[in-house]
């Protein structure tokens, strides 16, 4: 499998930080553009991070997802530039895997008050049961998506973004959402929604319980809003 992703990585332009946009041949043997790693749809980006205030830790969800940034002749009925930019197409690797190494998704936790990297994980499965993988019994590689994060005085809850979502690549959607121990990146609790998530998480405290409520949709399944509870708190006592 790594001779067929090189093979499929050589048909690109690649370089270091700030390599622009190529034009992308029409031959058999002419490059079809610029490899860019994360790129605009990769990295850290849509949905944010979460900041604890009271312990000064950021939490940044991101994704590795490379595109093709390419230039294509312009139509001289529609301007007169000489080239202009393609749709920007997601890369894959050889027999449906992604074309790099994994995680996929990340939640990286950063100590502002240290500038420090206090850990990093993966946020979800991804391909580990890819049939070309399942026999390796491989940890979590996290799933390429638009996670959200929030944060609260106890947990930290983060979201895997439906396949509807803007550019997610082939398979990259998940249906979960985790709560993590915000110390240390272990997973406390996990379920499985009926889509995944198209926006950001937010809770609320309603007569001494608190809810967590995220909107999840898809192809598949109509958009809606989906709330959880958690169990109800006494202020006098501390307890629940």
């Amino acid at each position: 499998m790594r001779a067929e992703a090189l093979a499929i990585f050589k048909r690109y332009r690649t370089g270091p930080v700030f390599t622009p946009p190529s034009i992308a041949g029409e031959g058999p043997g002419d490059l079809k553009g610029t490899i860019e790693l994360p790129g605009s749809i990769g990295g850290a980006d849509w949905t944010g991070a979460a900041f604890d205030p009271e312990t000064g830790m950021l939490y940044v969800p991101s994704m590795t997802n490379p595109f093709v940034a390419n230039l294509v002749p312009g139509d001289p009925k529609e301007t007169n530039l000489r080239y202009r930019a393609s749709t920007r197409e997601l890369i894959q690797g050889p027999r449906g895997l992604p074309l790099v190494k994994p995680p996929y998704g990340r939640i990286t936790a950063l100590d502002l008050n240290r500038g420090e990297l206090k850990w990093t994980i993966a946020n979800g499965d991804g391909p580990r049961f890819h049939p070309e993988l399942k026999a390796l019994n491989l940890p979590p590689l996290g799933q390429s998506v638009r996670a959200a994060p929030l944060v609260t005085k106890t947990l930290l809850f983060v979201t895997e973004g439906d396949q509807i979502n803007v550019r997610t690549p082939p398979n990259g959607g998940g249906r979960k959402i985790r709560a993590y121990d915000k110390a240390t990146g272990q997973v406390l609790w996990e379920t499985a929604l009926e889509a995944g998530s198209t926006g950001t998480l937010m809770t609320y405290l309603h007569r001494g319980k608190q809810y967590l409520v995220v909107a999840i949709g898809g192809v598949q399944h109509p958009a809606e809003f989906v709330a959880f509870s958690l169990p109800s708190f006494d202020s006098r006592s501390g307890r629940p």
